[in-house]
């Protein structure tokens, strides 16, 4: 990696791209801590600092920390990572979108443009949500009406200001804006929760016990993230055969080439999507002002809660952990059937004179894709699981209570990898351009 880099900077253009996407970044670590005009932040700190459950725990870390400190960028990107999830899902249902999908670049485009409109609008959603749930408990410095258009606004603005930098990142810098951007915000909280294991697990115990705790969090950080990383490169590559076929007076084709499917098919959605939907009901509650209790639906909402599972003294909540497995896995499968369509593989492999060897064009292809698809899956699935359930059972047994769970891990992980892949493409690129000018 660091070897990348430092050939990286000695390339003129990379190196501008580089400097751009650090300076971008810097603007969005600053803005995190400029204040949302008429919010009242002590208070907001001091409810999220009571709150027993991690109804927003998961929201604050993709925010890195601005959403508990109430700054301009308290909404984060998510507004608009939610709504390229919704477009591309409503790919599926409307056939007009999905023909803009199949329209090459200006198709792409259209779909970008409705993202974006969209991204406001549930930036708009979520701000005056907010605003009316929390601003007659303390939030706003004033209850008043120009004061709560006034938070809204600029909770609105921040989310739409964030999600033009992560564009101008992809256009003007290296990777993928979005993702980066998240990644910073991720890895701005890791220095607070490594301070928090340390005064944990290490403060005023004997040097032995302190440097064992070391070793085990360490150790446990580094075995996940080489998890991640082969979680994340794995893939099982098909062999396809193209016939050989005659164009005009040359016979073309003959080559061999694969399939790579990766075996971390969906990425970290499935992992986003199961617990934006066990938080959602904590999220409403605790809007609405309906958190506590000892009834029957607060031990639904603490079943729910991730801080819950894994506990010894509680062992019926860990069944809300069983409820998050069946989600991922659920959700794992969804989201590659509507990303990858063995069917009009298999219809492009025939149309193209390609095939499987030992497998028969058409509807056996078909089969035989999805049979395979299945079973990567479903590892990649079990992968996912094992990676979100570690620091589940860590915060549950011992109490280690961190914001870079397994989704934040795999976000960091994969994101880095990409971004490398990407600079050394950019390199490349660039030496077969040198070479040719010469």
């Amino acid at each position: 990696m660091f070897k990348t880099l430092r050939n990286a900077l000695k390339i003129e253009d990379i190196r501008k791209k580089l400097i751009f996407t650090f300076l971008m970044l810097v603007v969005v670590r600053f803005g995190s801590q400029l204040p949302i005009p008429g919010a009242n932040r002590d208070y907001f700190q001091a409810w999220f600092a009571q709150q027993t459950g991690d109804a927003f725990n998961f929201f604050d870390a993709f925010t890195g920390g601005s959403f508990t400190s109430m700054s301009l960028f308290a909404l984060g990107i998510t507004p608009y990572i939610t709504s390229s999830i919704i477009v591309q899902l409503l790919t599926i249902a409307i056939p007009k979108l999905e023909e803009m999908q199949k329209d090459g670049e200006d198709g792409r485009k259209k779909i970008q443009t409705i993202s974006r409109y969209l991204t406001v609008a549930l930036a708009l959603i979520e701000s005056i949500a907010m605003t009316v749930g929390f601003g007659s408990r303390g939030l706003l410095a004033a209850n008043t009406i120009p004061n709560k258009i006034v938070v809204i606004a600029a909770m609105t603005a921040g989310s739409a200001f964030l999600m033009w930098i992560g564009e101008e990142i992809t256009e003007h810098g290296v990777g993928n804006g979005i993702s980066i951007v998240l990644l910073i915000n991720i890895v701005s909280r890791i220095p607070d929760d490594f301070v928090t294991l340390f005064d944990q697990f290490m403060k005023g115990q004997t040097i032995l016990n302190a440097v064992v705790a070391a070793v085990v969090i360490i150790a446990v950080v580094l075995v996940t993230v080489v998890f991640v990383i082969f979680l994340q490169d794995g893939e099982r590559r098909i062999p396809v055969q193209y016939a050989k076929k005659m164009q005009g007076r040359k016979m073309v084709g003959g080559q061999s080439t694969n399939i790579p499917l990766k075996v971390n098919t969906a990425g970290v959605i499935p992992v986003i999507f199961a617990s934006s939907l066990m938080s959602f009901p904590n999220v409403i509650a605790s809007l609405l002002g309906k958190t506590g209790g000892t009834g029957i639906g607060s031990k639904i909402m603490t079943g729910l809660s991730q801080s819950s599972w894994c506990d010894p003294s509680r062992p019926i909540y860990s069944l809300g952990l069983v409820l998050y497995i069946v989600l991922v896995v659920f959700f794992a499968y969804f989201y590659t059937s509507i990303t990858f369509n063995p069917i009009e593989i298999s219809n492009n492999m025939k149309r193209q004179g390609g095939f499987i060897p030992g497998i028969r064009p058409g509807k056996p292809t078909t089969e035989y894709l999805s049979r395979i698809l299945n079973y990567i899956v479903f590892i990649g699935a079990v992968g996912l699981i094992i990676v979100c359930v570690i620091p589940i059972f860590f915060n549950g047994m011992f109490g280690a209570n961190v914001s870079f769970g397994g989704t934040s891990i795999i976000i960091i992980v994969g994101v880095v990898l990409e971004t490398l892949k990407q600079i050394e493409s950019q390199m490349l690129v660039r030496y077969y351009k040198g070479f040719l000018n010469d």
